[in-house]
């Protein structure tokens, strides 16, 4: 089943076809690249749902993520829809130690995320952008307090924690 049909069967439900996509990308049946060119041109929930099947793709594997894939989820956090925002930045924060090279752009992505208004989206910037600084990259002269002042802003105490507990596993 190609990702067109598999979009326009009404009787697949959306998490089912997030998991359909995944074992896809899993598998290596489907290039990531081709699912990357598919999402760049469909409607926000479609896109969502890529994005998710990468996700879940590279929680599992992160090495499936390529520079294609690392660059598409870092330009899609600045889309409009929460969906698309919170599900790029949870593989960047999948794969961010693959990349450390490429990560200014993601970096200031993510930042421009964590005062967004949803909660979700708010939490995945932190995931990703905690992600990055346990890496301890050159990154962190500027990012530790940076993310610092942003704990102490941030109201939500599930996101608040886990900014608190990267800035704790760099400094030790």
């Amino acid at each position: 089943m190609i990702i067109e049909e598999l979009f326009k069967d009404k009787t697949t439900k959306a998490k089912e076809k997030t998991e359909i996509l995944s074992k896809w990308i899993i598998d290596t049946s489907l290039p990531t690249d081709e699912l990357i060119a598919f999402a760049e041109t469909s409607k926000d929930p479609v896109k969502g749902t890529c994005i998710e099947a990468i996700e879940y793709a590279t929680k599992q594997t992160p090495s499936l993520a390529d520079e294609t894939v690392f660059t598409f989820v870092t330009n899609t956090l600045t889309e409009k829809a929460p969906r698309i925002k919170w599900e790029s930045a949870k593989v960047i924060g999948n794969t961010a130690h693959l990349f450390i090279e490429n990560l200014d752009k993601a970096i200031t992505n993510l930042l421009a995320n964590t005062d967004h208004e949803g909660t979700v989206v708010r939490w995945s910037a932190a995931f990703a952008l905690g992600e990055i600084l346990k890496l301890k990259t050159k990154y962190n002269t500027t990012l530790l307090p940076t993310l610092e002042s942003i704990s102490e802003k941030e109201e939500k105490n599930s996101i608040k924690k886990i900014y608190l507990d990267a800035i704790k596993k760099t400094k030790k």
